[in-house]
Formats: structure tokens, sequence, C-alpha cells
């Protein structure tokens, strides 16, 4: 039996991690090596590069707003080999010290609530460009890997069929995996004139964050169902229903 590892060793990116292997609906699994989520990609060496296209990858979707594509470009915006796409995935939303200022006690999971209220234009673009990417590994990444990241990894993971304990799991890895970096984005969110207290709730991992909307729900079933064919249960083929993303969709 192939051993996969989730965290994907890069010298430039710390959070790129594999979605597969965890448990699904009728005993399967997702699938390895199909759909990556990572961090911000703009520090990856040549090597790190190479490395990703070996494992498979073939397409990149930055879910960063423009600002921050200036600031830090994208290795793979002018690669051939890879597609490379840019969906701002939180360009509807406020900036998040704005909308703490409006929220006496202002916890992540309010900004996920909010996403998916009022960014699904945004979240079913990011679903349709996997269902019709080119054969190979989708990565997907933001920034920390956390935010915009966690919400398309959650909804992936709860249309599978994943419980939301596991959901929930995968969402806090970013908060071990991600520690060492932490320091850093504190001190980018200071600069920008976020109060400590409030960077540290943004920057947190904390599992009842991901826990407010975590689950199926209408706004999932509707952003999730141009995503029909791509990443079905590891053990396990069947017809993809005709209401949306079906269980078959995330097999091998």
């Amino acid at each position: 039996m192939q051993n996969y590892e989730r965290l994907i060793a890069l010298t430039g990116a710390r959070n790129v991690r594999d979605l597969g292997g965890y448990p699904a609906g009728h005993g399967g699994l997702t699938r390895w090596r199909s759909v990556l989520r990572g961090d911000a990609l703009h520090a990856l060496s040549a090597a790190d590069i190479e490395a990703l296209i070996a494992y498979g990858v073939t397409t990149v979707i930055d879910l960063r707003n423009p600002q921050e594509l200036a600031q830090e470009a994208n290795p793979f915006t002018e690669d051939a080999r890879v597609r490379y796409d840019n969906v701002p995935l939180f360009s509807a939303l406020a900036p998040v010290e704005m909308m703490a200022a409006q929220l006496s006690d202002f916890d992540m999971g309010d900004r996920y609530c909010q996403a998916l209220d009022n960014c699904q234009p945004a979240i079913a673009k990011v679903l349709t460009t996997i269902a019709h990417a080119p054969d190979g590994i989708v990565l997907f990444h933001c920034s920390a890997g956390k935010d915009r990241t966690g919400i398309i990894a959650a909804l992936m993971l709860a249309q599978a069929g994943v419980d939301d304990a596991v959901i929930i799991e995968d969402y806090a890895l970013t908060g071990s995996i991600f520690a060492p970096l932490l320091a850093d984005f504190h001190a980018r969110a200071i600069a920008r004139g976020i109060p400590s207290s409030l960077a540290e709730v943004i920057l947190a991992s904390a599992p009842h964050s991901m826990a407010a909307h975590s689950g199926t729900s209408p706004h999932v079933t509707a952003a999730l169902a141009p995503i029909s064919r791509r990443w079905a249960w590891a053990n396990r083929k069947s017809p993809v229903s005709s209401g949306g993303l079906s269980e078959a969709s995330l097999s091998s």
C-alpha cells in the first residue's frame, strides 16, 4: 500500500499540505495527490518549484488580493507547465480590522461565516477552476494558508463527507505547522495598525473558529456544484448526481 506524507517539505513555504487520506463517506478516503492547500509561494526556491512540478502540480490557484500579489509575486504566473489563476477570495469583504471593530466579541469564525454569505461568486469560481483543471494536482493557497485556504478546504472536505471534527483538525494544523512564522505575521499586522490583541485573534487557528461554519449548508451545496467530477473517494466510483457534487466526485 502506498504511503503518503500530508505536509509537503519545501524550503520556501511551510504550510503546503495534501488533503488526501481523510476518512470520508461510505468508508472511503479522500484521494491523495489530487488537491493541495498551501500558504504563500513567493519564497519558493528553484528546487521547491521543481519539486512541486515533479510531485504532479499542474494548476495553481492564488486566493490573495492584487496588493498582496504586487508585494509578493507568485512564481508560477509565467510558468508554462502550470495553469495559474488568481481569484481574490475575500474581495467582497471589508478589512478584518474594520469587521472586528463592529463586533464586541470578534472571532475569525465570524469572518468565515461572512465570507460564505458574501463571497459565493469567488468561492464558486475557485471550485469551478478546480473542477475543470487539467489532469494533475491542484494547489490552492493564500498567504498563511489558514483563512481563505481554510474555507475552500473545509467546503471540499465537508462535501466529501468528512466529519466536522476532522475538518476542524485539518484547519487547526496550521497553528502548529506555521507557529515559527507567526511572529513575522504578527509584526506585519502591527505595522498595518492592527492592535496586538486583535492580531493574535486573527492569526490564531482556534478550532472553534472553523466549527462556526463547518458542515454542509445551502451555501456549501451551491458553491460546490461545479466541482462534480474532480475529487472523489479513494476506493469508490459511482455516477455523479445531477443535483451538485456527488460522493463519486471524490474517488479515484
